[in-house]
């Protein structure tokens, strides 16, 4: 039976998140009021909107971690990764800020594979690593 971990989720990110929502969607109706009503005017604003409002939230509620007896996956808006428990090398705890499927700084460094590495934030880091690692032992 698989497990579903959300990703924890640090309020100034949030605040980046929303802010970012908010500026787009500001400056598709902006565009809108601004500019004459034609079809590429509303297609520029959709695009804005969409983009700039749709992806963030999309990341946002939809970051998770899951694992079944012989997988890690991962899941970040549209962005997808699948790590076999068996390939796992190494957790560790870290606040490296690089770019990663992590909505908070309070991270797990997995090393996978050879010479992979993915960033994740678990709500739930310590059951989290408890079940990774029982299920690293029974592999």
């Amino acid at each position: 039976m698989a497990t579903v971990y959300k990703s924890k989720i640090d309020w100034w990110l949030a605040v980046i998140i929303l802010g970012t929502m908010a500026a787009s969607a500001w400056a598709s109706v902006k565009i809108i009021l601004t500019g004459s009503p034609s079809i590429w005017i509303w297609c520029v604003a959709f695009l804005i909107a969409g983009i700039g409002a749709g992806l963030p939230l999309w990341l946002l509620l939809s970051t998770d971690y899951t694992l079944d007896s012989r997988h890690l996956r991962i899941k970040s808006g549209p962005f997808k990764w699948r790590v076999a428990i068996a390939d796992i090398a190494s957790i560790a705890p870290t606040s490296n800020p690089l770019s990663s499927p992590a909505l908070s700084l309070d991270r797990l460094r997995i090393d996978y594979g050879l010479g992979s590495t993915i960033m994740i934030s678990p709500r739930n880091k310590e059951q989290f690593i408890q079940e990774l690692e029982t299920l690293r032992r029974d592999d």
